[in-house]
């Protein structure tokens, strides 16, 4: 809730607005992976909250069975008394069902609608939101690697949306229900104990009933919500790759996928429409038995002189009342059910553990320039691939590139540097330190990285250079920019809503930009970041030889007093590097600077002499290989 729309609330609900706080700042302990401890970790720190709804709840359901015991008063005063003088003789007594009426029972159903819409269903679903989230963003890249964008984030909002629905109607609707059965059974077992037990009796009944039907339903509904993320996945991956699927004219592909996905769902959803239609049907048969059996044994009794006829009206209205109110809450349980069905589809998404984490007493790396790999294998868990047995000691301000064919373990290498993975033999550091033993928050502070594929956000073009720097002011921004050559094409840029220049919004993945504005935008970022180590993968892939040339200079400047490692495809632009390190098979081949490695006349002066300016008459391999 935004501080606009709180301001234009009551006080009162103001306050009670943050009786739940929307979001924690507690490193909570991973997930559990089982469903009752997922629920039970998901609400943690809100249960003082829910038990005081609770209550209330109760009450405005007691107050529901009360009402009738006073319209049950009402009538055998009445009778009892006759017409003369009944309001003079009553008046106080009348006029204290009033206030009740009029008051106390509005008051408990105005303050259980508050708890619901103010303090519940606004702060819940955003705290359980959050801390998935946080969650979700702790995983390493093989979560993500193995699923879709879309999909995860389907699958975060389904399970707090979910949750949030189940406990808030548990309350609204179960604590309710329960509260107004058990305050009746006590009335009217206070009328007569045959009623209580007729009462009993159909109790059980819909009880078995409704445990036979629910287990079912939330079943079906798991498999519903399934089947609709597999849908979110299957179109969020197409419109991502929007460009590629109209430039290889897929277009009836890829509907194809999407349809059969939707028909799935679509199976889903009427087997689970099947089963909740049988469930009303049949429930309401149960409902609308209640009251015929409870009137009608209350009538037996007054034909015996046991009930009154104000007892008659009592029980008539809390057996319709209860009739109308098992429709209610089985419908309510039918939507938990489903919902707790999702929660534990989205939980089995989210929880699994793909995760590097900090050691438990891991310190923060200080600013840190050298690095060291000793005798580092990774292979992602496989025989062959990745690195093996590497040993580089690469000194504080020393400049290298890396080359090798693809596949040759020039990737793997950046990739446990930023320890995106952890080495399966040997040690990364940095600065002296393992990097298992420092946080990776300090370690990626250190390192600024341009990839080939640059990653964009769709924010505004300050935001996406700034992001190296949240807090740089504008003079750094444009100076950064300047830097990297993209401060003109950067003021020439209008988005769809007219916004311009740096305020212009770049598109999802950058997709309004080209390869090469792109990267010097990605260059503008690692500028401003100012991080000691710099890695370049692949960082002037993008761009022309004249635009190459223009930020040549601008790289030279940003790698001064830097560590530098530097991967690229077009050996010219790491010729001038201080060490050259040639990978194949994963293993160092050579290393030594440009002219040492041309006049050994190896695997790296192959590459050198079959490439002419970037790719011009290499054949395929080659290409591949440099």
């Amino acid at each position: 809730m935004s501080v606009q729309d709180i301001a234009k609330g009551p006080r009162w609900m103001q306050r009670m607005s943050t009786l739940l706080p929307a979001f924690d700042d507690v490193r909570m302990s991973p997930p559990p992976e089982t469903l009752a401890k997922f629920m039970v970790w998901a609400l943690s720190g809100t249960w003082w909250v829910l038990l005081v709804a609770g209550i209330v709840s109760a009450a405005a359901g007691t107050a529901e069975v009360i009402a009738a015991f006073l319209l049950g008063q009402v009538i055998d005063t009445a009778i009892a008394h006759g017409t003369i003088g009944l309001f003079e003789t009553y008046g106080l007594f009348f006029a204290a069902i009033a206030g009740f009426m009029v008051l106390v029972r509005p008051f408990l159903f105005g303050m259980s609608a508050a708890f619901q819409s103010v303090v519940l269903n606004p702060n819940l679903n955003v705290l359980i939101l959050s801390r998935l989230h946080r969650w979700t963003l702790g995983q390493d890249v093989t979560f993500f690697d193995n699923d879709f964008a879309g999909r995860i984030a389907q699958k975060q909002m389904q399970a707090a949306r979910a949750l949030t629905e189940a406990t808030v109607e548990t309350i609204n609707t179960i604590v309710f229900a329960l509260s107004s059965i058990v305050s009746t059974g006590l009335l009217v077992l206070a009328i007569n104990w045959r009623v209580g037990a007729v009462l009993g009796v159909w109790l059980v009944g819909y009880l078995l009933f409704i445990s036979y039907y629910l287990p079912r339903i939330r079943s079906k509904a798991e498999s519903r919500a399934a089947a609709r993320a597999r849908v979110t996945g299957q179109v969020v991956d197409t419109i991502t790759n929007i460009k590629t699927v109209k430039l290889f004219a897929h277009a009836d592909h890829e509907d194809r996928a999407a349809i059969g996905a939707m028909d799935r769902y679509r199976d889903r959803t009427l087997a689970f429409g099947f089963v909740s239609t049988s469930f009303r049907f049949q429930l309401m048969v149960i409902a609308g038995i209640l009251p015929l059996i409870l009137v009608g044994t209350t009538l037996w009794l007054w034909q015996l002189g046991l009930t009154t006829p104000g007892e008659i009206a009592t029980t008539g209205t809390v057996g319709l009342r209860i009739a109308q109110m098992s429709g209610w809450v089985s419908f309510t349980l039918l939507g938990i059910y489903a919902n707790i069905g999702e929660v534990e589809d989205g939980m089995r998404t989210l929880t699994p553990r793909y995760r590097l984490t900090n050691a438990e007493n891991a310190i923060d790396l200080p600013p840190s320039r050298e690095i060291r790999f000793d005798g580092v294998s990774f292979a992602y868990g496989r025989e062959n691939g990745g690195v093996d047995g590497i040993n580089l000691t690469i000194h504080p301000g020393e400049k290298i590139g890396i080359v090798g064919a693809s596949g040759a373990g020039k990737s793997t290498l950046v990739a446990l540097l930023l320890r995106l993975y952890d080495a399966e033999k040997g040690q990364v550091k940095v600065g002296g330190h393992d990097v298992r033993e420092v946080t990776q928050e300090s370690l990626r502070r250190n390192i600024g990285m341009v990839t080939q594929e640059t990653a964009m956000f769709n924010r505004t073009a300050r935001d996406n250079i700034r992001y190296g720097r949240p807090d740089a002011d504008e003079e750094a921004v444009i100076s950064a920019a300047k830097r990297a050559e993209a401060h003109d094409f950067i003021l020439g840029l209008v988005d769809h809503k007219g916004r311009q220049g740096y305020d212009a919004f770049l598109g999802e993945r950058g997709v309004k930009l080209s390869g090469g504005q792109r990267q010097r935008v990605a260059l503008a970022r690692a500028m401003i970041k100012d991080a000691p180590i710099l890695v370049l993968d692949e960082a002037t892939s993008a761009l022309d030889s004249e635009v190459e040339a223009a930020i040549q200079s601008a790289l030279e400047e940003a790698m001064k007093g830097k560590t530098v490692l530097a991967i690229a495809h077009r050996l010219s632009t790491i010729a001038r590097m201080d060490r050259i390190i040639v990978l194949e098979g994963g293993k160092i081949a050579e290393e030594g600077s440009h002219d040492d490695l041309l006049a050994k006349d190896g695997v790296y002066a192959r590459y050198w002499n079959r490439q002419s300016g970037g790719f011009l008459g290499v054949p395929d391999d080659v290409v591949e290989a440099s």
